[in-house]
């Protein structure tokens, strides 16, 4: 009797060591693989922002039910990923997680959390308050699946542009420190626009790309280092028909190209968070866009309040972009991406979403993509008029001449040039100025020995003014020169140049607010760096 219950004990214990075994991965190796490492999820990207019809009346529909959509994500490895990348810093700001990877290729690339939390920007003391949950609430303003669609947008209208993904992070060992705070987040993985593209397309194939900072350093330091502005116009109006009104300076970077001695910075916007935005639909959040004009939400039009609020928060640098591209052009590129961007182009990059999204959201995208469109020429004309009123004209810590040729009927022709020493002056820019358009022009001369000529037979109708640089500078009048209307302000330090004397030149000694006598000066005044 004891043999055999010490047998039954010994059969069980051997039906376990087999069921065991046999489920060990090299008995069902595919069954047990496909487990570990399944290719793709169901996932919302953030079923906490749907909330009651009472919540939705005064804090706005926005788009909470695309967040609480479920949608099938690839899972994302980094094994997996390009050969094999490997994680290297945490970055982001106070709203999203960013995670900057590397491939063995040396491509750095960036993980971005979908969902963000703009209540960590609160003081201490309010990130556990009914403010922080508001705040946190209006992400929904944001299309999670937005920046998706944006590519093929973008390769249509020949602006340049990242190819974002939609994937799931797993579990992965790989990720090391980064594990605890990356692991199971929904992600947006991209191209990091800094360092050698030169096999990237989207990126106009450079071997360098910079920040906004050290581009614009670059373009004050020397005059032969020039902003590529009908493309970065073109990007402007294209960021206007997306409704993305969020543009300041680091949402840009610069692909660097070199042609015929001169070096060009062509604008790579990133970041497209706020396009789309969909802020006015709510009743207090209609009432608070009206004190923040910048909000601009994607509706079927764009008027000239919404011309004056997507310009917002990158003002001053459309300003120093664009000062030498004349009204024509401005016309030129909005036509021309009225053009290029069909309703084909338009239905072909709408069906980049997930089936689910696509279900809710694609008719109402459509329908407004193709109605803005239509008023891309006005936006233009809006968007030109605005940066036109009061014009800023830069030279650069080189060695500069504008020539000023004053015309009967109140228009301005400057150009400027480069005068290095033991070169050939070579002519940078030229542009008509209208005083029907141009209320105040000043010109500034920064850095090194700066030359100021006018001519012409004309009447002076704007406030001009021309600032002097570092360095001994010269204001020269032409043989000639006839000049009539209002007076030109002569603003420089109180010692080492010497202006000739004329009836319309008026001399006055400059203090300015920030070191505006040199390029990072400028750039700093006008905050640009």
């Amino acid at each position: 009797m004891l043999f055999a219950k010490s047998s039954s004990k010994r059969s069980c214990q051997a039906r376990v060591l087999l069921l065991f075994i046999l489920h060990l991965p090299f008995f069902y190796p595919e069954t047990v693989f496909a487990q570990a490492k399944e290719a793709s999820t169901t996932v919302a990207a953030g079923s906490h922002y749907q909330k009651s019809a009472f919540h939705r009346f005064w804090w706005g529909k926005h788009y909470r039910r695309i967040w609480a959509e479920p949608v099938e994500v690839p899972y994302f490895r980094l094994q997996d990923f390009k050969g094999g990348a490997k994680p290297l810093v945490q970055g982001g700001s106070f709203q999203t997680k960013n995670l900057r990877i590397m491939t063995p290729d040396n491509q750095e690339y960036v993980l971005r959390s979908i969902d963000k939390d703009p209540s960590k920007a609160l003081p201490p003391f309010l990130q556990r308050t009914f403010v922080a949950n508001l705040m946190r609430d209006q992400t929904s303003v944001i299309h999670p699946y937005g920046a998706f669609i944006v590519p093929a947008l973008a390769k249509a209208a020949d602006v340049y542009h990242t190819n974002p993904m939609l994937v799931y992070i797993a579990d992965d060992p790989a990720l090391g420190e980064f594990r605890h705070e990356f692991a199971h987040m929904l992600a947006l993985l991209e191209e990091r626009p800094d360092g050698n593209w030169k096999n990237l397309e989207s990126f106009g194939n450079p071997e360098e790309v910079i920040s906004s900072k050290k581009a614009f350093e670059r373009m004050v330091s020397n005059p032969l280092h020039q902003g590529e502005a009908r493309r970065y116009l073109r990007s402007r109006l294209f960021d206007m028909w997306l409704g993305d009104w969020s543009r300041r300076e680091d949402q840009w970077r610069w692909a660097v190209h070199w042609q015929e001695g001169i070096t060009h910075y062509s604008p790579i916007p990133r970041d497209r968070d706020h396009a789309f935005f969909k802020f006015n639909d709510g009743v207090l959040t209609k009432m608070v866009s009206l004190f923040k004009p910048n909000y601009q939400s994607f509706d079927k039009t764009i008027e000239s309040t919404n011309v004056k609020g997507l310009m917002k928060s990158s003002k001053e640098m459309d300003a120093y972009l664009l000062t030498y591209v004349t009204k024509e052009e401005f016309e030129q590129e909005a036509l021309a991406l009225q053009q290029k961007l069909t309703d084909a182009v338009i239905d072909q990059a709408l069906q980049q979403w997930p089936p689910q999204i696509q279900e809710l959201s694609l008719k109402k995208f459509s329908t407004t993509l193709k109605s803005r469109r239509k008023d891309l020429l006005r936006a233009a004309r809006v968007f030109y008029k605005e940066i036109n009123r009061e014009v800023h004209l830069p030279g650069t810590d080189g060695e500069d001449l504008f020539e000023l040729s004053f015309e009967k009927d109140g228009t301005l022709l400057v150009q400027h040039w480069d005068k290095t020493p033991g070169k050939d002056k070579r002519l940078l820019h030229h542009r008509t100025f209208h005083p029907s358009e141009t209320k105040q022009l000043s010109i500034y001369g920064l850095g090194e020995e700066d030359t100021f000529l006018l001519k012409g037979e004309g009447t002076n109708k704007m406030q001009l003014k021309l600032y002097g640089g570092e360095e001994t500078d010269e204001l020269q009048l032409a043989p000639g020169l006839r000049l009539k209307g209002k007076k030109i302000q002569v603003l420089d330090e109180e010692y080492g140049n010497e202006y000739p004397r004329h009836r319309r030149l008026k001399k006055k000694t400059y203090t300015p607010a920030a070191n505006e006598f040199d390029g990072k000066g400028w750039l700093l005044r006008y905050r640009l760096h």
